[in-house]
């Protein structure tokens, strides 16, 4: 074991362990269509609820 501090091996950048760029893009847009369809379902309650 050395005591030199983290090097240029642990900044270096491997294409290999990234998610392609596609798919990022994909589960980027699932998260948001999910949000605005339980936010949309979260409205649906609130108004159906509030006419009792």
């Amino acid at each position: 074991m050395s005591d030199k501090a983290i090097g240029d091996e642990a900044r270096t950048f491997v294409e290999e362990d990234r998610a392609p760029m596609g798919m990022t893009v994909r589960v980027f847009i699932y998260l948001v269509a999910v949000h605005f369809i339980v936010a949309f379902f979260f409205l649906l309650f609130y108004i159906g609820g509030a006419r009792e």
